[in-house]
Parts: structure tokens; C-alpha cells; sequence
């Protein structure tokens, strides 16, 4: 995956060294590792890098070394992994500057991400290639092609050093995989590497011999000039000693991606000459020269290859230092990327190798992709089959959890968050996500022992929860002043001044709950979800039923997909003595919403009304039209 790899890239390290085992809870140890960016700096180099997803952010400890570190992404939330990454055209416009201003020898690192799921390619190359994959090559291509227009401009280009590769393939389907990190299969590691050394010398020249992403670390350190800082030996060579004896030096790669995610096995492979040998619980043997595929799994039939190639694998360290917690920020947007789970798998049992769950992957990538659209129903349907199969998936019951959550089935949420905090070794994230619907079901002892779990990693989330949680015992003292306490230490606060308001209102007072509710808005600085509906409790309290509707109505038209303003709307309604008006509101609630969380909504609102016989006919309806997730959504 993204981080390991582009650690070993420039360190000339393995991950067992470098200390990279994902993208999710671990940062570079720059100071500690021989560090091509701080090597070259200190070597008189300028620095440069823009890069071009979350994933490479300069927090993981890439930055280091580099004078420029260009990683200005703009965070776009609901678009997937979408938001969490940038074109490689602006990621190349974001250094040009620092390029066409850099005086002496200079060091540029361009990192580009487009070829990722969701492959969205620009036009003309949308159009002009079937695959939207190699559309997204294509328009890639593009981008390094102007880069090397910009370097002949410049004048650079025949006196640079330039190297081209990546830090792992795609499945796009091969062995059940449609992205990366699960297997180790050629389609994910086997990948290009180019190398234009200054006036062309060799060009034109291809090497047999195999290399490594940790060769490039030693190779741009000798055409530099520059001798590594590391007293302990690279697992690297240079590409430019690359010949015949080479030809059957031994090439490592591991995935951990299975363990942290799915509670599967995690993967080692060693690949020497033509031979490459997966270790697993279920190991794998592959001859690449008569098998290039990899679908003829030679375990039994070449038995001392195999001992010899196992015994190579077991000499690596594979001693796992676990991911470290991320702030709920960080993990949020990671979660947009993919990475949903948290931290190595803690389970008894021992755990099957990738290979024979590759029949679940589908389910799985489904169910996420219904959950990161919002589709819950239908990720329920498709989650649920996957633990029901294999109840160690983590991802899939932290998806289910917050798919459970949306549809307003808290305690099924409950359980699967509890159950996925209990997979993850209590990710402090999962705590949170626990607690939370612990307090929707009632459970308040519970979640306020889950959200002091989280004191330690995040003060401000935990004492918000902890206001909620006094809240809802009536404890007003304890509530007001957990709320207050996560004011001051995070400002805006959103959900604990909404505490501190219900707090007032409580008491009885009504003026300042409203100030408390209009300065939420005012921090916040944008109508803020479910703050008008507090805001009309308060003014109906104090006897401003005119202005209370006109709040009521304001919430409906800043968030028309909150579910719960139209039965609250309707309520305020009947209690008005204008029922007519109710059921409208009712029915517009169906007709914006046709789907089964609006109608089990309407529905309940009929029956609060004193209608069932409508409320029946509209679950009737319900099933008719959703007959497929009425089970998930509720009926």
C-alpha cells in the first residue's frame, strides 16, 4: 500500500526496518532511517515535493527534509475518496513555481494519484479509451509529459536524472481483487520502472535482472554523488549494478492490509528467479515463467522450491508494531479513502489466508460502496450476509454499525460497534461510535464508560459525549459543565453548546437558551442541523408558538433529508388545532422521500397522530415497493 511503499522508495529499506506496516496509524521515523530528501538536503540539494492524496500528508513524517512539501488538498467531505485527493495536472502546478525558481542542484519528488478507485478520467481521454483505468494512465502520461516539457524549457532535461514507477499495481479484477492490498499476486507488485540517466546514456536499454522499490534509495544516491547516512545495510542496490549474477536475487513484499481490515491472514512473499512463494495459513507456490498468471498453485509439485522459498520468507521480521490512534479527524477522512477499520484484528481464532474468503470480496466491496453513498438499507443487506459467513470481517461490522446508525436502528449499531471495538483491540474511534448509541437505547452506563475510555486520545469528543450522556439522566449540573469544558477546549462546539441550550431550557431558561442556540449558529457560521428544531422547542416553551413554526419550517428547508423535522412539524401542527396541515406535511415527508426510511418515518408519525389504519397502508405500500431491504430498513 501507498505509505510502506513510498517509505522503502526512499529510504532503500524494508517495512520491518522502516517500521511502515499501513497507511493508517503509522508516521516515518525520519531522523532514525537514512532519509533520501534529508540525505540530498544535507548534501547541498534543493528539496521540492508536491503530493497528491491524504495518504501522503506531511504529518505521516514525509515532509522532513524537503524545503518545499506541497500538500494542500482541499478536503471535500461526501465525496469518497474522491475528496481526499487531487489531479495530477494541479498537483504538477502546485511545484512548478518552486521548480522554475530553484537555483543549483535540486531534488523533486511528484507524486500523482489518479490511477485510484474511483477512476474518473478527464475528457478526451474519458472518451477515448473503454477502460476508464487506462483512460486514467493516459491523462497521468499527460501530466509527466508536461513535466518534461517544463524540464526542456527550463533547460534541465538532458543533464537530469528522472525515474518513473509506483508504488503497487491493481487487481482490476485478477484474482477476485479490484483494487490492491489484499493479495500479492503480480497484478499488485509487479510494476513499471524507468530510469533516464543525464544525455541519455544506456537509453534504449532494459535490464532482466529483477529490482525493488527499495533500489531506488541506493540508485539516485550514486548518480548524485551523495553516500547514505546508514550504517546498517540497504536492502537496495543500485539499478545501475543490475546484471546476470543479479538475476536471481530475491525480491521481498508484504501486505498486513488483510489482518487490519477483514481479520484475515496478513501475506509474505518472496519471489527468487522464476519461483514466487506466498506465505499464508494456505502458502502459495507460482513458476512466473510457465505461469505468468499465477492461477496454478505448484505448492505440492515442486516441495523443495517450496521449503527452500518458505524458510527465505520466515527470515524476515514479522513482528508487528501496531498502527497508533489517529484523531477522529484524521480517521474520518481515512475512512473516506477505504480505510475504515483501525488497528491489527484481535481475535483467538487462527486467521484464514486472503485466498479462501476471495469469494466474499465482492460482498464486501459492495456493501462499502452502499454505505459510502449513504445507501444503508442496501449495505445492511449486503454486510450482514458477510459476517454471517466470516464474523471476524472488522471493516464490515464498523460499516454496519454506522449503516445500522443512519437507518435509526441504534441498538442493532450498538451491537456491531461493540462487536467491531472488540475485533480492533478497542480502537479509541470505535469507542466513540459505541458509546454514541449506547446513550440512543438507554444504555447510559455503558456509554459513559465507553466515552471515558476516549478521555486520553480525544478530550473534546469524550467530554461532549459525557454532557450528552448527564443529559439524558437529568444529572443538568454534570451536563453543563462536560459541555462547557468541551467549549473551551475546542470552539466552535456545535453539539456541546446544543447540550448547553437543552441544559437551559430545561431550567426554564428561555433566553438564554435562545442566545445559547443563535451563538452555536453564529460560531458555526451556517444553519447547523437539528439547531432550529431545539430552537422551536424553545420558543414553543415560552409561549412564541408563531415563531417556533416559522423555526420548524427553516429546518425543513435548510435540511429537507432530516427525517425527523417533518414528524415534528406535523406534531406542532395538530397540537395547533390544524390536523389538515399535519397529514400534508406527512405526506409531502412520502413524496420527497420515497424510500423506506421515509415511509417507516411517516408511518410512525401517522400512528403518534392517532392514525394506524394509514400508518398500516403505508407499510403495506413499503413492502410492495422495497420488498428487497424491508428487513434492513425496517417495516
Amino acid at each position: 500500500t501507498t505509505l510502506p511503499a513510498h517509505a522503502t522508495m526512499l529510504t532503500g529499506l524494508l517495512p520491518p526496518e522502516h517500521g511502515i506496516r499501513g497507511n493508517v496509524g503509522y508516521a516515518l521515523e525520519a531522523d532514525r532511517v537514512p532519509y533520501l530528501p534529508s540525505i540530498l538536503s544535507a548534501a547541498g540539494y534543493a528539496t521540492g515535493a508536491a503530493v497528491a492524496s491524504f495518504v501522503m500528508r506531511r504529518e505521516t513524517g514525509f515532509a522532513a527534509g524537503f524545503e518545499l512539501y506541497e500538500d494542500a488538498i482541499d478536503y471535500r467531505s461526501g465525496e469518497g475518496s474522491a475528496g481526499l485527493q487531487r489531479g495530477g495536472a494541479e498537483t504538477l502546478a502546485a511545484i512548478l513555481p518552486w521548480l522554475r525558481e530553484v537555483e543549483g542542484p535540486f531534488f523533486l519528488f511528484l507524486h500523482l494519484y489518479d490511477t485510484h478507485s474511483p477512476y474518473d478520467p478527464p475528457e478526451p481521454y474519458a472518451s477515448r479509451y473503454e477502460s476508464p483505468y487506462d483512460a486514467e494512465v493516459a491523462a497521468v502520461d499527460e501530466v509527466i509529459g508536461a513535466l518534461v516539457d517544463e524540464l526542456n524549457e527550463l533547460g534541465y532535461y538532458d543533464d537530469a536524472v528522472v525515474l518513473l514507477t509506483s508504488d503497487h499495481g491493481e487487481g482490476l479484477g485478477d484474482h477476485a481483487e479490484t483494487e490492491h492490498g489484499i493479495f500479492l499476486y503480480r497484478e499488485a507488485i509487479q510494476v513499471p520502472l524507468l530510469l533516464k540517466l543525464p544525455a541519455a546514456e544506456r537509453g534504449g536499454e532494459s535490464v532482466a535482472a529483477p529490482a525493488q522499490l527499495a533500489d531506488v534509495h541506493p540508485t539516485l544516491l550514486e548518480l548524485a554523488g551523495v553516500a547514505s547516512r546508514s550504517e546498517a545495510p540497504a536492502a537496495g542496490l543500485s539499478l545501475l549494478a543490475l546484471g546476470g549474477d543479479s538475476a536471481d536475487r530475491r525480491i521481498y513484499a508484504e501486505t498486513f492490509f488483510p489482518r487490519f481490515y477483514f481479520g484475515w491472514s496478513e501475506l509474505v512473499s518472496v519471489i527468487e528467479g522464476r519461483y514466487h512463494f506466498i506465505d499464508s495459513p494456505e502458502p502459495e507456490l507460482y513458476d512466473l515463467v510457465a505461469d505468468p498468471g499465477e492461477t496454478d498453485n505448484r505448492l505440492a509439485d515442486d516441495p523443495e522450491v517450496t521449503r527452500r522459498l518458505r524458510q527465505l520468507t520466515r527470515g524476515y521480521e514479522h513482528k508487528l508494531v501496531e498502527p497508533a490512534d489517529t484523531d477522529i479527524e484524521t480517521w474520518s477522512r481515512m475512512a473516506s479513502l477505504g480505510y475504515v477499520g483501525h488497528g491489527q484484528t484481535r481475535i483467538e481464532a487462527e486467521l484464514p489466508a486472503p485466498a479462501t474468503q476471495s469469494h466474499l470480496l465482492e460482498a464486501i466491496r459492495v456493501g462499502l460502496l452502499h454505505a459510502t453513498r449513504g445507501e444503508s438499507a442496501a449495505a445492511v443487506g449486503q454486510l450482514a450476509r458477510v459476517v454471517a459467513e466470516n464474523p471476524y470481517v472488522l471493516v464490515a461490522w464498523e460499516q454496519l454499525g454506522r449503516s445500522y446508525e443512519r437507518l435509526g436502528h441504534f441498538e442493532d449499531a450498538r451491537q456491531s460497534y461493540l462487536r467491531a471495538l472488540e475485533l480492533s483491540g478497542a480502537a479509541p474511534h470505535l469507542q466513540f461510535a459505541a458509546a454514541r448509541t449506547s446513550l440512543r437505547v438507554g444504555e447510559l452506563d455503558e456509554a459513559a464508560e465507553l466515552a471515558s475510555g476516549g478521555l486520553a486520545w480525544d478530550e473534546v469528543s469524550a467530554r461532549t459525549l459525557l454532557g450528552e450522556i448527564a443529559l439524558a439522566r437529568g444529572d443538568l449540573e454534570t451536563a453543563e459543565r462536560e459541555s462547557r469544558a468541551a467549549v473551551a477546549l475546542r470552539s466552535p462546539n456545535s453539539a456541546a453548546m446544543f447540550t448547553v441550550a437543552q441544559v437551559e431550557l430545561r431550567r426554564g431558561e428561555f433566553e438564554a437558551a435562545l442566545e445559547t442556540t443563535n451563538e452555536n449558529e453564529r460560531q458555526v457560521g451556517r444553519p447547523v442541523p437539528q439547531l432550529d428544531l431545539l430552537r422551536a422547542n424553545i420558543l414553543a416553551s415560552a409561549g412564541r408558538f408563531a415563531e417556533a413554526e416559522v423555526a420548524l419550517r427553516r429546518e425543513l428547508e435548510h435540511f429537507p433529508d432530516n427525517l425527523s423535522a417533518y414528524p415534528r412539524l406535523a406534531m406542532f401542527l395538530a397540537r395547533q388545532g390544524r390536523p389538515e396541515e399535519a397529514v400534508t406535511t406527512i405526506r409531502a415527508l412520502v413524496e420527497t422521500h420515497p424510500t423506506p426510511a421515509g415511509f417507516s418515518t411517516a408511518a410512525r408519525a401517522l400512528e403518534m397522530l392517532g392514525d394506524p389504519q394509514s400508518a398500516a397502508a403505508l407499510r403495506d405500500e413499503a413492502r410492495r415497493r422495497f420488498p428487497e431491504t424491508a428487513g434492513a430498513a425496517g417495516s
